[in-house]
């Protein structure tokens, strides 16, 4: 099989990690894929949000699967294209995606099929704005955050969660100043659970259940991310989470969009929140997450290939049930300076071709060195017998990264590990 990669982050380093490793696979590409993936798949320049050049790529190149990594890409109709060209492609058509491109019709679409969530307020206007956080200050306990989204994608930045009206006005604004619609919602208790599903339009297989940690410091403070770090599995969770999951948010979700004559294949992302009230969605993601990626696949026994291309194909329901190795899975994420409001980029970095070192914004210099190219620069990840083996080799490798100012959180996994995360 040869298979396509689009995308060039360390999800998509994960992914051709994977796939490298899959015997099903001969030839592996990225595209535009950085500094890490060109050692293990051949890299080819590309306007990843360019369907047709996209679409050209897969056809001229000899593609039998696409892999689209990143959201912008499937919201702009790359899998559309490549599917029209023929090739199969991993990842929802763009009227699909939108349960990732806009949050109001993820609540819509959330609704219809009955799945919890949180109470929601779609905004267009700042009067809008005041009454909804009004009404939400009046819904939720004394001191809860407000929670206001941009409604459109935002690389997972775009959210910000506070207790101080003002903050939560200003970000309102700002995002209705951009020209994008406002979401506000309810606070919702209880911590939160990532858990990814392949799905081809019918069957569903979900994966294991990570958790991702937003803030940029330790101890959850700081601004919101795009992630700095996750791991894998979660020893806190109730038993049962993911059967639970899956037949109260997953296949009803997928079973409506089909209904609407939308159907969803390629990998939904469900953002749980495990309330005092129950299992929550929090948001849909329409791709594999950064940084979950970087720990559940390591953790899949199962070659990923043949999985893939069987929910690109519609014949998931065909394919063995997922096996899945002992132990546990953490990733660091190594971060430029200033990241995420005004990262610096274009520093060299060394310790960068290590085991479990993916690469998420970096690029070959002509010289040949490692630079830094975006904000998360890199997603340092282990495996190991347990959650704390897992640990202390993911902080030892980062230990053997150097990039002048780095900044990474020290505590990735170590609340499950001292078994401070409480169900509500």
């Amino acid at each position: 099989m040869r298979v396509l990669v689009i995308g060039s982050g360390a999800r998509e380093h994960a992914l051709c990690v994977a796939l490298h490793a899959d015997p099903a696979v001969q030839a592996l590409a990225c595209a535009p894929g950085n500094a890490g993936t060109v050692a293990v798949a051949e890299a080819h320049p590309v306007d990843a949000t360019d369907p047709v050049a996209v679409a050209a790529l897969a056809t001229g190149w000899g593609a039998d699967l696409v892999v689209v990594g990143p959201e912008v890409p499937l919201v702009a109709g790359v899998a559309d294209a490549v599917r029209e060209a023929g090739v199969a492609c991993f990842g929802p058509s763009a009227q699909a995606a939108q349960i990732e491109g806009s949050k109001a019709f993820a609540k819509h679409v959330m609704t219809a099929a009955g799945v919890p969530t949180a109470r929601s307020w779609p905004i267009g206007t700042e009067a809008e704005l005041h009454t909804a956080l009004d009404e939400v200050a009046a819904l939720n306990a004394p001191g809860s955050p407000y929670v206001v989204k941009d409604d459109g994608l935002a690389a997972g930045k775009g959210v910000v969660v506070t207790p101080d009206r003002d903050t939560a006005l200003a970000h309102g604004r700002a995002v209705l100043a951009d020209g994008h619609a406002v979401l506000v919602e309810e606070f919702l208790d209880g911590p939160e659970v990532s858990l990814f599903a392949v799905t081809d339009g019918t069957t569903v297989r979900p994966l294991v259940p990570a958790q991702d940690h937003k803030r940029r410091d330790d101890g959850d403070g700081g601004p919101n991310t795009g992630g700095m770090g996750a791991y894998a599995p979660l020893p806190w969770a109730p038993a049962g989470l993911v059967d639970e999951v899956l037949a109260t948010v997953l296949q009803p979700t997928v079973d409506e969009m089909a209904r609407r004559g939308e159907p969803f294949s390629g990998l939904l992302y469900a953002g749980l929140a495990l309330t005092s009230r129950g299992v929550r969605v929090v948001e849909f993601n329409a791709r594999f997450g950064d940084p979950e990626t970087q720990v559940v696949l390591p953790l899949m026994r199962t070659p990923l290939a043949g999985l893939l291309l069987a929910a690109a194909t519609g014949t998931l329901a065909d394919h063995p049930p997922l096996e899945w190795h002992d132990g546990a899975a953490v990733t660091v994420v190594v971060a430029a300076p200033g990241y995420p409001e005004a990262p610096r980029t274009g520093s060299p970095i060394t310790g960068a071709e290590g085991e479990g070192v993916l690469h998420a914004g970096t690029r070959l210099a002509d010289d040949g060195r490692v630079l830094s190219a975006g904000g998360r620069v890199l997603a340092v990840t282990a495996v190991g017998d347990d959650l704390a083996d897992a640990r202390q080799v993911a902080y030892e490798r980062v230990a053997g990264v150097r990039l002048a100012d780095a900044h990474w959180r020290t505590d990735i996994g170590l609340a499950a590990l001292e078994g401070r995360i409480a169900l509500p």
